[in-house]
């Protein structure tokens, strides 16, 4: 059909067969299913790279599209990871416990099991009562309901409050931030209930599953997560080439005339906000349990900041560039700092890109910012560029008179 989504959206089609052929080489070449010829800890990098890559088209949808640079959607990508952490680690204690317990003379009461629980888990901050927000991390299925929930009531509530009152720009910006400040410093306290500064550790572990090489479960992981960007990115492509999406531009090129045309900017701006949010949550869900770890440190300000820079070098307004930044940042992000970047030496000093890798992430997004503010996306743009219509100066319209195509291109 003329008129079909993939047919309007061609890039989408495109990406979705490079993820897909990419998942497959990687498949084949892994040391689970594969060849052997990527390592496991590199399926673990790559996985929790697409995961990166799913929350920065979260960013790209609400800064990109809807205009709104939010800096706290990190703290929505931490928010899923604790609580598929929570059940990770609740189960994974619970079965140790149990099968410490079983050698006992006297099989255990619910109660001792319990506490026995709760003290090796919270032990660590002088507590063994669980908190009311670990009431359901005993169960898989209400965890992933608040995977999505709970990013999504947060920012539900705190883009109601600003957007009601009209707040944008920079001072938009500075409350995003203070928000994702404000829950950081809150969950560093050892009575949040996440066990403070130590966080919730040991979530690459699958409950019941020990006996499971990391080989396959890495592969495990990094299927799920591109499926999940796969999904990700359909679903934002979906939004962003209708009608909604011409709003979300208007919106974001000229607020006050779009809310002028009848548009409710408030609902428009609330809606992408919080379903982001939910996308961010489902992408920190995936991540942290290949990571292993996870702790207030992670969904500090300036992760946020770095989510940001990841969309800008990308090119923001494009998913597929938010994708690419991200990707991008990530990969040589590991490179520089796992040590794998060989020193430079200038003869009075020697570059450590462990120490300099910020600096040199920062110039990097001071220099697209001013020579190629489209970001790395728009290298693309250069190689799917379309010819225009030869007319040789035919009109453009049905009319006599109408703009020319030497007129259109100057």
């Amino acid at each position: 059909m003329p008129n079909s989504f993939i047919t309007r959206n061609p890039s989408t089609l495109v990406f979705l067969a490079v993820l897909a052929l990419f998942t497959i080489a990687i498949t084949v070449m892994s040391e689970g299913f594969g060849l052997g010829l990527v390592s496991t800890s590199f399926v673990k990098t790559l996985g929790k790279t697409l995961t990166l890559a799913l929350v920065a088209i979260a960013m790209d949808l609400v800064w990109g599209y809807a205009g709104i640079l939010s800096l706290g959607h990190f703290a929505f990508f931490g928010l899923g990871g604790y609580m598929i952490g929570m059940w990770l680690m609740y189960e994974r204690t619970r079965l140790i416990v149990e099968s410490s317990l079983a050698s006992a003379p006297l099989p255990p009461t619910d109660a001792e099991t319990v506490s026995a629980i709760g003290n090796q888990i919270f032990g660590v901050v002088g507590s063994s009562e669980f908190p009311v927000i670990w009431a359901f991390s005993h169960s898989l299925t209400l965890q992933l309901i608040l995977v999505v929930a709970v990013p999504g009531l947060l920012a539900l509530v705190f883009g109601w409050l600003a957007f009601r009152s009209r707040v944008t720009g920079v001072y938009l910006s500075i409350l995003t931030q203070a928000m994702t400040l404000a829950l950081a410093l809150y969950l560093f306290q050892n009575d949040s209930g996440l066990r403070g500064n130590n966080g919730l550790s040991g979530l690459q572990n699958l409950p019941g599953l020990d006996d499971v090489s990391q080989d396959y479960v890495s592969m495990w992981f990094f299927w799920a997560s591109a499926l999940a960007l796969a999904l990700g990115y359909l679903f934002a492509a979906w939004v962003v080439s209708g009608k909604f999406g011409s709003v979300l531009r208007g919106i974001r090129d000229n607020e006050a005339r779009v809310r002028f045309l009848g548009y409710s900017v408030e609902g428009y701006k609330l809606f992408i906000f919080t379903v982001t949010a939910m996308i961010a949550g489902i992408a920190g869900a995936l991540y942290y349990p290949q990571a292993g770890i996870i702790n207030p440190a992670e969904i500090a300000p300036v992760a946020s900041i770095y989510l940001a820079v990841w969309v800008a070098i990308g090119g923001r307004g494009r998913l597929y560039g938010a994708v690419v930044g991200a990707v991008f940042v990530s990969l040589v992000s590991t490179w520089f700092t796992g040590g794998q970047a060989p020193g430079l030496n200038l003869g009075f000093y020697t570059v450590q890109w462990v120490d300099w890798w910020t600096i040199l992430l920062g110039l990097s997004f001071v220099a697209v910012t001013l020579f190629a503010p489209r970001g790395i996306g728009s290298l693309f743009d250069l190689l799917t560029a379309r010819r225009g219509p030869e007319r040789h100066g035919a009109d453009l319209g049905p009319d006599a008179g109408s703009l020319r195509e030497k007129e259109a291109s100057e």
